[in-house]
């Protein structure tokens, strides 16, 4: 078998009861939730397993809640004894694989980004801000009409998450031009996305400029494996350039096809997708279906991903 990344998923993936079996079923499972509602002073345990989609799309519960669920999820799989060659993180999971790469402390990391949270949330006065998914144009197209749509105003992709598809951001008037340009120009299929904010674009400098201060004062330690990072898709092994790179990214845009495009490069065939749902998996797909992918956020799914790694193991040997 070659070597195994695990993916972290970002804002999105989240929904209402994940993370419950996990704690029900793995006592480490369970004292990552006790420990997040102890850092933070807030029971997003219960927003995690009872939550409102409401109250779970809130960006600052959001961030936190991801986060507890996938390293939640990550201790599960440490337990069985399964550890990565490489990981990597979408956006808010970069902080996930920042905690499994053991570079960043996890009550850290979840106070950090119930911060970032925060600070996204209020950058931006609502409604001012939008993001839209474009899918069916290729990134370099669906960036020149950005630049058309901007007119003055901010619209630039966001996420670059596959051949398929590409999430922009910016002012709700410019993204709102650069979607109707897209359905013009062939595009498959474009959304508006039910976010708070308009995420990873310039709008988002006043949120980076006070997450740098707190990222400063937080200890990084080099990480244990390596981490191939949103800003650059390239591969960070300093405590330094972990914390660089997250200051970047609040900004810049999640260059996530190259990041994965990067790590089978390295020699990556089988990827775990670590946390709630399946979103990466579904990108994954659209970048290389000839690699292995499975998920773990509950204890039926791990059991299954144990399974298969077992199985592609025993073929490769």
């Amino acid at each position: 078998m070659g070597k195994l990344a695990f993916l972290f998923p970002g804002q999105a993936s989240q929904y209402s009861g994940m993370g419950k079996d996990l704690a029900e079923k793995f006592a480490v499972s369970r004292a990552v939730f006790e420990e997040a509602d102890q850092a933070l002073g807030v029971a997003i345990s219960r927003i995690c397993f009872e939550g409102s989609e409401d109250e779970l799309k809130l960006t600052e519960n959001t961030q936190p809640a991801i986060l507890t669920v996938s390293v939640a999820a990550l201790r599960a799989l440490q337990e069985k004894g399964i550890t990565p060659d490489y990981v990597a993180g979408h956006s808010l999971g970069e902080y996930s694989a920042n905690v499994a790469a053991g570079s960043l402390e996890f009550a850290d990391a979840v106070r950090l980004v119930r911060k970032r949270g925060r600070y996204m949330q209020e950058a931006v006065p609502g409604g001012e801000g939008a993001m839209a998914a474009i899918l069916g144009l290729a990134p370099a197209q669906v960036e020149e009409i950005c630049k058309k749509a901007a007119q003055g105003e901010i619209a630039a992709p966001a996420n670059l998450n596959s051949p398929e598809q590409t999430v922009i951001s910016g002012h709700a008037a410019a993204v709102k031009r650069a979607v109707e340009m897209a359905s013009q120009s062939g595009a498959k299929r474009t959304v508006i996305l039910p976010v708070s904010a308009p995420f990873h674009c310039e709008l988002m400098l006043p949120a980076q400029q006070r997450l740098e201060v707190d990222l400063r004062q937080t200890t990084f330690r080099d990480p244990r494996c390596p981490l191939v990072n949103n800003a650059d898709a390239d591969v960070i092994e300093k405590g330094d350039e972990a914390r660089g790179a997250l200051i970047r990214q609040v900004c810049l845009p999640v260059r996530w096809e190259e990041s994965v495009r990067e790590l089978l490069d390295l020699g990556v065939t089988t990827f775990i997708e670590v946390g709630p749902g399946k979103v990466l998996a579904g990108l994954l797909r659209q970048i290389d279906r000839s690699v292995h992918c499975f998920n773990v956020e509950d204890e039926k799914s791990l059991g299954a991903a144990l399974e298969k790694l077992a199985q592609a193991r025993s073929e490769t040997e």
